[in-house]
């Protein structure tokens, strides 16, 4: 059977929320992050046969988004794109259908990847087509109602957080113990440079050049985490300190066929192994890249002690702490240069980043297996195990 290789990888950095990208769309940032992947990977443009990018808040941004970034990459006309939406878990989902689509035989190299702007997330109307005819309407916040609230149970992603940290036994302070983790080692790695690999630098203006992520915070103590209000009631424990912020970015790959990879010599940054997808009840959200994992381990025969490296999005600290207590791993092999609550969320991109901090790790230690797993939306998760050589 056909292998595929990840030849290319780069990202933007990743914004604020109303932050340094504000003023730049989505397929702007998933632009930018596709050519510097296809720069990186050394193909040729001519040579992409397809582009498969997820994006969440696609509202107001007009027609399949993924071929309007491919196009303002300079892709050719005749390039198919395709935009997919597996709320957090989009970018992920991008790289496994690229995979699968390779393995098949439909394509030789594929350009996948995730974008998002939640800035640029509008309101809506949604009575005024037909109902709204005299006095006042209300607006909806597409961000949260299309990003951010579960469809079936109808309350934010927090509240189902909340609820599962208490079913685990998980406290506020290990939660907010995990968030200064991911801030102190986030901050380390940007001051190691370790992050000048993944990210493609973005000119806002002729004068401004942006290759460093925003959000994290050299600043944050555990006393200040303490004193944040908990976002969903006085017992919550889940925080805006523990959480990630609202976010904009975008990371894409090239992934190539082994035979098309070999002949043209092109570098094989990671292969990817296998992957596996799951879905439970919705208010489990935060088990769901842990049940990924075990799917994915018993899929390849693997144990956890087998995995050198985690790279688990940190949809909150809860999600890390509930993952650990399902799966008992070593945690010093998670996230170990922060993870989403210090670097952001740009839930259509984050899938993919992960994928490609994880195969910049592995290589700086010399190569060996992988895991990149999320939560979505739905209470799905997904996870892909990847080998990068040394």
């Amino acid at each position: 059977m056909r292998q595929t290789f990840i030849v290319g990888g780069r990202r933007t950095a990743f914004g604020k929320f109303g932050g340094m990208f504000k003023d730049v769309k989505a397929v702007q940032l998933g632009a930018a992050s596709i050519k510097g992947a296809i720069e990186n990977s050394g193909i040729t443009a001519d040579q992409v046969d397809g582009v498969i990018m997820g994006m969440v808040l696609q509202a107001g941004c007009g027609q399949n988004p993924a071929r309007q970034a491919a196009r303002l990459a300079g892709l050719d006309w005749s390039v198919p794109s395709e935009t997919i939406n597996k709320v957090c878990a989009s970018g992920l989902r991008a790289i496994t259908l690229a995979d699968q689509m390779i393995r098949a035989g439909e394509a030789d190299t594929i350009v996948a990847g995730g974008m998002e702007s939640m800035s640029h997330a509008p309101f809506a109307i949604q009575k005024a087509r037909w109902g709204s005819r005299l006095g006042h309407t209300e607006l909806t916040d597409l961000l949260i109602y299309d990003g951010l609230l579960c469809p079936f149970d109808d309350v934010q992603m927090a509240v189902h957080a909340n609820r599962v940290a208490a079913e685990f036994g998980i406290s506020r302070s290990e939660q907010d113990e995990w968030a200064l983790r991911s801030h102190m080692r986030a901050c380390s790695a940007i001051s190691n440079h370790l992050f000048e690999e993944e990210i493609i630098p973005y000119s806002t203006t002729a004068s401004a050049i942006i290759s460093m992520d925003e959000s994290p915070r050299a600043d944050t103590s555990s006393n200040k985490l303490a004193q944040l209000k908990p976002l969903h009631g006085p017992t919550g424990t889940i925080t805006a300190g523990n959480a990630p912020g609202l976010n904009d970015g975008a990371a894409t790959f090239v992934l190539m066929s082994d035979e098309a990879a070999l002949q043209g010599g092109y570098q094989r940054l990671a292969k990817i192994i296998a992957h596996a997808a799951i879905a439970t009840e919705a208010p489990y959200l935060a088990t769901a890249p842990a049940i990924a994992i075990q799917k994915l381990l018993r899929k390849t025969g693997l144990s956890l002690p087998d995995i050198d490296l985690f790279e688990v999005n940190e949809a909150f600290a809860s999600v890390i702490l509930t993952c650990g207590k399902i799966l008992g791993w070593d945690e010093e092999k998670v996230n170990v240069n922060g993870g989403a609550v210090a670097l952001g969320h740009p839930i259509g991109a984050s899938g993919a980043r992960i994928v490609l901090t994880l195969i910049h790790e592995l290589k700086r230690r010399g190569g060996g297996l992988g895991i990149a797993a999320i939560c979505s939306g739905g209470a799905q998760g997904d996870a892909v195990l990847i080998q990068v050589d040394g």
